[in-house]
């Protein structure tokens, strides 16, 4: 009817809302890109040292919060990752994206030196000419 050749006629704008409809967009992508971004492996690392000194409460351990799944009561330190229950982080750390990321902690981190070492940013020691 009348309605649909209006609606036909209007534009959406230069993106719609299918799938992939904003890829074009840099502003947009700049925004969404840290959403939902996993933490780094060495910022893992750090949090797990850290519960490891005495006196310090365990990684996995939260206070209830209602904003987080499962009332943050069930977190996964080695993804950085909550879940809603227990069994959905029993079976979380049965998948390949788990195992592969404990396999990736258990290396060491780099450190400060060995990142300019392989920058060749050292100061190498000649002998007396």
């Amino acid at each position: 009817g009348v309605i649909t050749s209006i609606a036909s006629k209007m534009g959406t704008g230069h993106y719609s809302r299918r799938k992939g409809g904003r890829a074009k967009i840099k502003k947009y992508k700049r925004k969404t890109w840290l959403c939902n971004r996993a933490k780094d492996t060495d910022q893992i690392q750090d949090e797990i040292e850290k519960a490891s000194q005495p006196g310090s409460k365990p990684a996995a351990q939260f206070e209830y919060d209602d904003d987080l799944p499962g009332g943050g009561q069930f977190y996964c330190v080695e993804t950085g990752k909550h879940f809603a229950d227990a069994k959905a982080l029993a079976d979380h750390k049965k998948s390949r994206y788990y195992k592969r990321r404990c396999k990736e902690i258990k290396e060491e981190k780099y450190t400060q030196a060995e990142a300019e070492w392989a920058g060749g940013m050292t100061k190498e020691k000649l002998p007396p000419a």
